[in-house]
Order: structure tokens, then C-alpha cells, then sequence
């Protein structure tokens, strides 16, 4: 039984340090705010598929979804 009270205390205890870990970076801790950009292909914009892009031209590959009719 004491080691049962032993591993409780030890589990309370590093609990206890997490959330103290925790609270001292909600108190102390201040972000900062920075502006995001992210850049979007001209391309989307303009809504063009991918087969006005180069090497959009490539052949398809003979392969149907039908079983059977693929040779």
C-alpha cells in the first residue's frame, strides 16, 4: 500500500508542475501578432484547368474502369 501512496503523490506532484508549467506561460508569455501572406498562382485566379499548363498535353493512359476491356 505506501508504494500505491508513493506513485499517487509522485503522479499528483508532476501534475501539479504541469499546470503550473502551463499557467506560467499564460501569465508571462505574450504573442505577437504578425501579418500572414500567402501567395495564389495567377492561374487559379483565372480559373485555367490543368491542361492549359505545360506539358498538360501528355497522353492519357489506356485504362478503363470496366473489367475485362483493358487489353
Amino acid at each position: 500500500m505506501p508504494s500505491l501512496i508513493r506513485l499517487l503523490i509522485t503522479l499528483i506532484f508532476l501534475g501539479g508542475l504541469v499546470y503550473a508549467g502551463m499557467f506560467a506561460l499564460v501569465a508571462f508569455v505574450e504573442p505577437t501578432p504578425k501579418e500572414v501572406s500567402q501567395r495564389i498562382p495567377t492561374r487559379e485566379l483565372l480559373g485555367e484547368t490543368e491542361t492549359n499548363r505545360p506539358g498538360g498535353n501528355l497522353p492519357r493512359p489506356n485504362v478503363t474502369s470496366e473489367p475485362g476491356t483493358g487489353q
